[in-house]
């Protein structure tokens, strides 16, 4: 359904939800549960996006859990909405306890192997590109930063 309505309204109502939600978080403190996928082509690339909202850095895709959904669930749902693909060899590499906008949050970082072609829906993902790890683009940002690193030192 969502769709429907024009790229520049749903980037824009992206942006308002983006900003809302750091409120909500900060006053209500709620606790959630969040996915990242550090996402991996047959040549070792990784695969990373800038978002239509939010700083304008490059991340890892991934994208908040429903109530009681299962992580690997979320990830494969938000690669198939977010960058029209699937994913094989899912794994997760772990999971991290932290605090967004002032609440609480459980992060569960997985790795896989796309599936298919890439197809970024152009809403929420403006750009979607692989990345050899010793050539990654900047600015990376803080978080993506962080779960890079555990991985790299985990392999």
């Amino acid at each position: 359904m969502l769709h429907l309505i024009p790229r520049p309204l749903h980037q824009l109502a992206l942006q308002w939800a983006h900003r809302t939600r750091h409120v909500w978080r900060r006053v209500l403190k709620p606790r959630l549960a969040g996915v990242s996928v550090i996402l991996r082509n047959q040549r070792g690339e990784i695969l990373l996006v800038r978002h239509s909202y939010g700083p304008e850095n490059w991340a890892f895709p991934g994208g908040g859990c429903a109530r009681g959904e299962d992580p690997a669930l979320t990830a494969r749902r938000e690669m198939r909405e977010e960058l029209g693909c699937e994913l094989e060899a899912l794994e997760l590499v772990s999971e991290i306890a932290e605090t967004i906008s002032g609440a609480p949050h459980t992060a569960y970082v997985f790795t896989g192997l796309i599936a298919g072609e890439l197809r970024p829906d152009g809403r929420e993902v403006v750009e979607a590109r692989f990345f050899a790890l010793d050539a990654l683009p900047s600015p990376l940002g803080a978080i993506t930063a962080r779960r890079l690193q555990d991985w790299l030192e985990q392999r």
